[in-house]
């Protein structure tokens, strides 16, 4: 059935509203992403869940065109002017021809950037048939409390190793609850004065959402999980806290767990949108996203947390998830990100980059890669994990991660009855803590640090926040003094004591242009009896900003309104940098950290050639666990759904066996910098070169193949002034204008 809006019954002004804004429906993909492009390849049969953004103004006559049509409406999210529906498959080259709508989105599945999964089914928790006595209870709490010191103290290393030391046993003043039904501005469903939802009236503690599976309630929380909602059972539900997966646990414990967090103060509020498997549904993310936005002063929240993520199927400026994503943290909210686990290929062991998931391409948001640190205090041992993503992103180029964090073979609180601990309790690893891998804990180390950040100078702007941790962030080098690129390690690893201490010097109020420093600070911190240097830069847009008065002032660019990354000026931007930029010092298209580095990937940018595809699985062993596949159907499909892979089905380029190949056949490398004319050329497959650079107007092209080539605009400047005043983010970026060269010609 082919969608008419002009012919539903009693809604011609729809229509109206619909068409106004178009010359006439055209049946084209142009505004599908590659999911769906995809899907309409295929003769997708059946509905199609996906996201619909509008035009401001059209949302409303969309909602009562697709009832009206026979859709089912699932959900608005008015933040970012999109809906979401289950629409028939013909529907939805229809809707991508009306001028009014901007962009289809697939409803994207979405899984954890850590742990691993199994065949194996979860258990409810064993239920006593009869009552506990009061000594009893008291003298499991004592040995789970014993249990939790016993941790702590495992976790001691890893605390110096961050810095926060002392830090982290800072108590702010106490808190005070009440319940949470009251006051809601979204529909909730199942608040009581019993339930488990509360809101801070007072006290400093730090709030984070932990956008996951969910927060197992226990000694380790103990009061501090101070709201809880389940979004994956239809609508928004007050519920009592729990965790049938087991990972936002872990992620909630490397947080604010009393023992192992971080931040062990921090209030906890949690956002369950991923179910048991540890699978959820880009959709119920956003509504999270948006009741957090909503409800932020009424629950207390300053920070999110999101270490999870689905692969980039579109540009940033229209997947729901980035515009999501960058409305929090224009609303005043710090988004931590996991960066994803897709850094490396699980069946050669080879590096590769471009495996940043979304949302960690969403350029305000803190994106966090992982290091291992391999339990010493020292950080001249400390690497990049192989398995972490690195950037850039797909589509718009940008540079990622942000920041590397601690990652690999954190111990963190394990929920009872999880699927998780199930999987580590078949392996012979008995107890309530457990160790996991993977750039989903290094996002929950990274809140940890903001939360403590905050903790100093509560009035830090989002984008005043990140700039303090990656001007504060150690560089992280290989044994011989080489530093890693900047697409790997961001401006380097988080330290928390120089973040803490530079936070608590800054004035926020200080006018533009005006020193806001209210004391000398140091530029080094010291950690093992060794001092290390800060990075003393950030990573703006696709450029490396350094020096030391960086941070000496308030900027334009540290507003809560501008988008990070984003220009403020003509001219590569000296009208807000000044001599801070290094012409040479570009991230993405030339050099980075040293004047004469250029960056070369060597032999392959992602995984290979012949028959190495792209698999978003497994990289495990018994102790070091990297998640982003599900083992639980027999053919090991993976979390994103039916064994998703990038080739010709997705995204990039396409060869008989489907396989992406981003570098070496025979002598073809890839190089990514000054070339004669600044050219950047990608490997020579065949006769589908893949051509960065000056293209006439510095076009950047990809892939020559005869029916679906990308054509990405403007490589080399940072792009122009963008300021927020509602509306899409990242329409403006550089490398953001995307346009694809359309199967039938048009644009």
């Amino acid at each position: 059935m082919i969608l008419h809006f002009s012919r539903i019954a009693g809604a011609a002004l729809i229509a109206t509203a619909l068409l106004s804004g178009n010359a006439g429906a055209q049946t084209t993909t142009a505004k599908l992403d590659e999911s769906l492009r995809e899907s309409v390849d295929r003769g997708c049969p059946g509905p199609q869940s996906v996201i619909i953004t509008v035009e401001p103004g059209y949302r409303e006559g969309l909602r009562l065109a697709l009832a009206a049509h026979g859709d089912v409406v699932t959900g608005e999210f008015p933040a970012i002017n999109a809906i979401a529906a289950d629409i028939h498959c013909d529907d939805l080259l229809t809707l991508a021809g009306f001028g009014s709508i901007r962009a289809v989105s697939a409803n994207a599945t979405v899984g954890v950037s850590a742990a691993k999964a199994t065949k194996a089914k979860a258990r409810k928790p064993a239920r006593h048939t009869t009552p506990v006595s009061k000594p009893l209870k008291e003298a499991a709490k004592t040995v789970r409390e014993l249990e939790g010191l016993a941790a702590k103290t495992l976790k001691k290393v890893a605390f110096q190793t961050l810095g926060a030391g002392m830090i982290r046993e800072i108590k702010p003043m106490s808190l005070m609850l009440v319940p949470s039904d009251e006051g809601l501005t979204d529909d909730v469903t199942g608040a009581t004065t019993t339930s488990y939802g509360y809101k801070t009236l007072a006290g400093n503690g730090i709030g984070v959402a932990v956008i996951d599976s969910g927060i197992e309630p226990g000694v380790d929380f103990d009061g501090r999980i101070t709201a809880f909602y389940d979004f994956t059972r239809g609508g928004i539900k007050a519920v009592t806290p729990h965790d049938d997966y087991g990972h936002g646990t872990h992620v909630a414990g490397l947080i604010g767990s009393e023992y192992v967090g971080v931040a062990p103060y921090a209030r906890l509020i949690g956002l369950k949108v991923l179910d048991r498997k540890g699978q959820g549904t880009t959709d119920n993310v956003v509504r999270a996203i948006e009741f957090a936005i909503e409800n932020r002063h009424l629950l207390g929240i300053n920070v999110l947390n999101l270490s999870l993520g689905h692969p980039i199927y579109e540009p940033a400026a229209t997947d729901p998830l980035v515009q999501a994503v960058e409305h929090a943290v224009r609303s005043g909210l710090a988004v931590v990100v996991a960066a994803g686990n897709f850094g490396m290929n699980p069946k050669t062991d080879e590096v590769g980059y471009a495996g940043i998931v979304s949302p960690a391409n969403a350029p305000s948001a803190v994106t966090a890669g992982a290091v291992n640190t391999f339990d010493t205090v020292t950080r001249d041992d400390d690497r990049v994990a192989p398995y972490s993503s690195r950037g850039p992103s797909w589509y718009d180029g940008f540079a990622k991660p942000d920041v590397v964090a601690p990652g690999h073979n954190m111990l963190s609180v394990a929920a009872a009855g999880s699927t998780l601990r199930k999987v580590q309790e078949e392996r012979g690893n008995k107890g309530n803590y457990m160790k996991l891998s993977g750039t989903s804990m290094a996002a929950g180390v990274t809140s940890g640090v903001v939360a403590l950040v905050l903790q100093a100078n509560h009035r830090l702007t989002p984008n005043t926040l990140k700039a303090v941790l990656e001007y504060t962030a150690i560089p992280v080098a290989l044994a011989d003094g080489t530093r890693y690129d900047a697409l790997t390690q961001g401006a380097g690893q988080i330290q928390t004591e120089g973040a803490v201490i530079l936070a608590g010097a800054i004035n926020p109020a200080a006018a533009v242009g005006e020193g806001w420093l209210t004391t000398t600070v140091s530029p080094s911190t010291t950690i093992g009896r060794q001092v290390y240097a800060w990075s003393q830069s950030i990573v703006w847009g696709q450029r490396r900003v350094a020096g030391r008065t960086l941070l000496s002032e308030q900027r334009p660019a540290w507003a809560t309104n501008i988008v990070w990354g984003e220009g403020l000026g003509d001219e590569d931007d000296n009208i807000v940098w000044g001599n801070l930029f290094d012409d040479d010092d570009n991230i993405v298209w030339g050099n980075a950290f040293d004047e004469d580095d250029n960056i070369v990937w060597g032999n392959n940018i992602v995984w290979g050639n012949d028959d190495d595809n792209i698999v978003w699985g497994n990289l495990a062993d018994d102790d070091d666990n990297i998640v982003w596949g599900n083992l639980f159907d027999d053919d090991d499909n993976i979390v994103w759904g039916n064994n998703i892979v990038w080739g010709n089905s997705l995204i990039g380029m396409s060869l008989d066996d489907d396989n992406i190949v981003w570098g070496n056949l025979d002598d073809d490398n890839i190089v990514w910098g000054n070339l004669d004319d600044d050219n950047i050329v990608w490997g020579n497959l065949y006769d589908d070169n893949i051509v960065w650079g000056n293209n006439d107007d510095d076009n950047i092209v990809w892939g020559n193949l005869d029916d679906d080539n990308i054509v990405w605009g403007n490589s080399a400047r940072l792009g122009s002034i963008f300021t927020w005043s509602g509306g899409v983010i990242g329409g403006h970026a550089s490398l953001a204008r995307a346009r694809r060269v359309l199967r039938n010609g048009s644009h």
